[in-house]
């Protein structure tokens, strides 16, 4: 079976693998993506005997421009060209120690190396020798399984997950973003495996959690790793979030299902990974603000607070940036009950206002999220929602226009106040900086600096104080 490789590169790695009479293959990813369709700007060649040396003379012949990137550890060799990034390996075959996921590594033949791939749709190859131009060498059923939507290793599943726990991860990312199912006997092998993925950096883990976040129907890899019993290792903050409890008849709703359908429901509305992830996260603190009572059934006080307020340490055990990104996630969580609360009540200017103000420029993704988070079975309820959620957007987009909340400072500055009333920063200069806000949300006075003067003038007179000028 021939495959058509249309980039220009293949054709000079042909040439070259030919004249140093080596054999050469394209394998892999870029392999599995050919044959479905998938655009794959990486290529992975495999070559019996030097890889470094194979990438250096491609190097040379593509242009002088062209840097080789050389990891002699692990005998690759890296170049990019055009928007592609080419990796360049000589065929090995592995062996494992019970504590590492990094191998010990032999030059081998290239059905050895077809042996240590994750997963027989991923040990595919295509002969890059000229003679041989575009066969594909199978020797799992890959095409099969891939015809089938089938993901599993190409060796016993056991020995794979053991070896490599991190394949555990990419077989669940693999089946959420191709949209495969997991054969039964290499999912097994998951479960009975989960506790080696404890030798698995957080980093990498990390990578995989975000592939999965980031594919159309994220839900599919989350229930995955909760059936495979990954989940409750890798993320016990979520895995707590399953189940219902009743008292006296009266349920609540499986705040982990209810969360996974969410992250399907933004999906299609957002590629920001942190809105995402805020979606993931945004009742995060259910199960432990979750009380009865009798009077109101089950409530969950302040989860939106108590949420923000985890993201920091799940963000840290994580390995995840503390930065600007983990402080978008806690602002998005901590504000996600606002707009649904505007939309149950008749919505003052003030409230609005004042929503505009806190979230400032991600006011459009708490609002994405918001009605991502409408997933009640009830239909005259959700269009309910729905049409008050359009007159918030709708007041939040006029009072925008009229008002310039949107990040805005105070047109007094602290300076100014001290300066008129002779003051070193103390608590009155930060009450009357606090007034001229309120005075702003509340539409008391507009957003204009004379105005907020003659308001900061009035405010520091029944303050008791006194301009320096006029002493």
């Amino acid at each position: 079976m021939k495959h058509h490789l249309q980039h220009p590169i293949f054709q000079v790695i042909s040439e070259l693998a030919d004249k140093i009479d080596q054999e050469t293959y394209v394998i892999g990813g870029f392999v599995r993506d050919l044959i479905l369709n998938r655009p794959s700007p990486d290529i992975d060649v495999v070559t019996i005997g030097s890889g470094i040396q194979l990438a250096e003379m491609v190097a040379k012949k593509l242009g002088p421009n062209i840097q080789v990137s050389v990891f002699k550890n692990y005998g690759t060799a890296m170049l990019k060209y055009q928007s592609l990034e080419v990796e360049f390996v000589g065929a090995r075959k592995e062996s494992y120690n019970e504590d590492s996921r990094n191998p010990i590594v032999e030059d081998g033949t290239l059905e050895e190396d077809q042996n240590r791939r994750d997963f027989t749709i991923n040990a595919l190859a295509i002969c890059l020798n000229s003679k041989r131009f575009g066969e594909l060498i199978d020797p799992f059923g890959g095409i099969q399984d891939i015809e089938n939507k089938i993901l599993r290793t190409p060796l016993e599943p056991g020995i794979t997950f053991s070896d490599d726990p991190l394949r555990m991860m990419r077989a669940l990312r693999f089946a959420t973003q191709l949209g495969f199912t997991i054969e039964e006997k290499t999912l097994e092998a998951i479960a009975l495996n989960k506790k080696r993925i404890h030798i698995i950096s957080k980093e990498r883990i990390g990578e995989e959690l975000n592939k999965i976040i980031l594919s159309s129907k994220p839900s599919v890899g989350f229930k995955l790793l909760d059936k495979t019993g990954l989940l409750e290792i890798i993320f016990p903050e979520l895995h707590r979030m399953k189940g219902r409890e009743e008292v006296n008849g009266i349920g609540h709703k499986d705040n982990f299902f209810h969360t996974l359908e969410v992250l399907d429901r933004i999906a299609p509305n957002t590629n920001n990974l942190w809105l995402r992830w805020s979606a993931l996260l945004h009742d995060i603190a259910k199960p432990v603000t979750k009380k009865y009572s009798p009077q109101l059934g089950w409530t969950f006080h302040s989860h939106n607070f108590v949420g923000a307020k985890m993201v920091p340490a799940l963000f840290k055990k994580m390995k995840f940036p503390l930065n600007e990104k983990m402080k978008y996630v806690q602002k998005i969580v901590e504000l996600h009950m606002r707009p649904i609360v505007l939309s149950e009540e008749e919505v003052t200017d003030s409230a609005i206002r004042r929503l505009l103000f806190e979230a400032g420029d991600d006011i459009d993704d708490l609002m994405t999220l918001c009605e991502a988070d409408i997933t009640s079975k009830n239909q005259e309820k959700v269009k309910k929602y729905y049409s008050n959620f359009q007159l918030v957007r709708q007041k939040l987009k006029d009072l925008e226009e009229k008002d310039h909340i949107r990040n805005f400072q105070p047109p007094v500055t602290g300076e100014t106040i001290m300066e008129i009333y002779g003051l070193s920063p103390c608590r009155e200069v930060g009450l009357i900086k606090n007034a001229i806000k309120d005075a702003i949300l509340d539409g008391i006075i507009q957003n204009d600096h004379d105005q907020a003067f003659q308001y900061m003038l009035k405010i520091a007179t029944e303050m008791g104080l006194t301009p320096v000028a006029n002493q």
